[in-house]
């Protein structure tokens, strides 16, 4: 297959020139999914093409194809396409002129402030109390967490209890880099910054590194705390096609060159929704174009240690050490979901930064917090071990009530993290999540977790919750699927 033919090739070379057209082909291979979810064909289509202007992979100049071009390639009427760019005309993201054809307007941006658009990870926490949750992705605690919350009697002498750094504990730090160096990854106390747990740190770095009209890169689907995130900065979230081996790289060197990034974000090794595991080669490749193009790259591990074959890879930071990556950990996943402890590791300059920004947010970290983290720490081997062995028999335990209740839907076994990424055979996963909660069952669709073109075909299942109420979860949400494909 030549590049020319790949699905995920770039819409236009801009190395090559701005302006070009794009192919209705190639264009036609970038929507995906786009006829399932809510709304006309022309509203979806719309929406989607919008959302590839938004996300920068069409850019101003760009000509779209022939209406009647696009039509065939999508199978549609024409008059669905000629609806649709005028619904775009409207919104002032393309432009219509006579002999010309429609052009990607100059000026781009979400149709809405920042701060006026809802945030696209609120849905994941919006489960009724008397309903089954299976929105969030909140772990079990191990039992060896327990025993050590229970047995924690902090040293407080005065000069702990009046510490106030917005980096953290000197003694945290110290221990954290400790931790990045039995992981393999060489780390010192000043290359660690202590947060409230890995979103502040995602949003400090995003605030430090992001501002208005910057492009992040990401993968197609993504933690969406990520992408909230930058577009809460007025950046652009341009997302990078994910297969069954995580991230495109090759696509992901083409944007870094097409769309110039200030940052990229990625989630390697057990990939929050998709599960998905980069080889050491795609790995080895993300590190050397870090350090190619000098563009940071943000890593987050959150999950990386929750493996089921005790698979964990060294960070992309331990792979070249003279690129500017910078690594969001927590111990909320493998030990106390309730205690918000994370952190950064990055250049001491970096740190020094965020630190200078972590004040104007909330000042410090609570003390008692890093204490008991001191603790849980110095167990992160066995407390990683026990909530890899947890959900392994959990996730096994899913796939047998997907077999019994949702035999059509497709996932892959998971190798690690807290969720499975399940494909549905037809229709809308939003629309089906809307029949799951009249059943009394909460789930988050695609749409929660799109960084650019918009995946509507798959539901994320934690197997995080007991096992009677994941299996009556699991059994709410078949029949829910049965009503809601009889109505297609």
């Amino acid at each position: 297959m030549t590049t020319v033919d790949r699905a995920n090739e770039r819409l236009v070379d801009h190395r090559v020139a701005l302006g070009g057209t794009v192919e209705a082909s190639r264009l036609a291979a970038r929507l995906g999914r786009w006829a399932h979810g809510d709304g006309t064909l022309t509203v979806r289509l719309a929406a989607t093409i919008g959302a590839l202007i938004e996300g920068g992979e069409l850019r101003p100049g760009d000509r779209l194809p022939a209406e009647r071009a696009l039509a065939t390639a999508i199978a549609v009427s024409r008059g669905t396409v000629v609806a649709a760019y005028a619904l775009l005309s409207e919104d002032e993201l393309v432009e219509r002129r006579q002999g010309s054809g429609t052009r990607v307007a100059g000026h781009i941006g979400p149709a809405l402030p920042a701060r006026e658009r809802r945030a696209q990870g609120e849905g994941l926490f919006s489960a009724l109390p008397s309903g089954i949750d299976l929105l969030r992705a909140v772990p079990t605690m191990p039992d060896l967490a327990v025993e050590i919350v229970r047995a924690h009697t902090p040293t407080l002498d005065p000069v702990t209890l009046a510490e106030t750094d917005p980096a953290g504990l000197p003694a945290l730090r110290g221990r954290l880099a400790r931790l990045f160096e039995e992981d393999g990854t060489p780390a010192t106390a000043a290359q660690i910054l202590v947060t409230h747990g890995a979103q502040q740190a995602i949003s400090l770095v995003v605030d430090e590194l992001v501002s208005p009209g910057d492009v992040v890169l990401t993968e197609s689907v993504t933690w969406p705390g990520l992408a909230d995130s930058v577009r809460r900065r007025g950046g652009r979230v341009h997302g990078v096609t994910i297969g069954p081996d995580g991230i495109d790289v090759d696509e992901l060197e083409a944007a870094i060159v097409a769309l110039r990034p200030v940052m990229i974000a990625v989630n390697p090794h057990h990939h929050n929704p998709t599960g998905t595991r980069l080889p050491a080669a795609g790995r080895q490749r993300i590190a050397d174009l870090s350090a190619e193009y000098g563009v940071p790259v943000l890593e987050d591990r959150v999950l990386a240690h929750i493996s089921f074959d005790g698979v964990v890879p060294p960070t992309l930071a331990a792979l070249r050490p003279d690129a500017p990556i910078i690594v969001v950990d927590s111990l909320s996943k493998w030990s106390w979901s309730g205690l918000r402890i994370g952190w950064v590791r990055a250049d001491p300059v970096l740190v020094r930064r965020l630190r200078g920004l972590r004040q104007l947010v909330d000042q410090s970290t609570s003390v008692p917090a890093q204490l008991l983290a001191l603790d849980l720490v110095e167990q992160a081997r066995a407390l990683r071990t026990a909530v890899g062995e947890t959900h392994a028999v959990a996730a096994s335990r899913l796939r047998a009530a997907m077999a019994e209740h949702l035999p059509d839907w497709e996932a892959a076994p998971p190798r690690g993290g807290l969720a499975m990424w399940a494909r549905l055979p037809v229709g809308s996963a939003t629309a089906l999540s809307r029949v799951a909660s009249m059943r009394g069952v909460a789930v988050a669709g695609g749409t929660e977790f799109t960084a650019s073109v918009t995946y509507d075909d798959h539901i994320r299942l934690p197997y995080t919750a007991p096992h009677d109420v994941l299996d009556e979860g699991i059994r709410r949400l078949g029949e829910a699927w049965r009503e809601y494909r009889a109505q297609l």
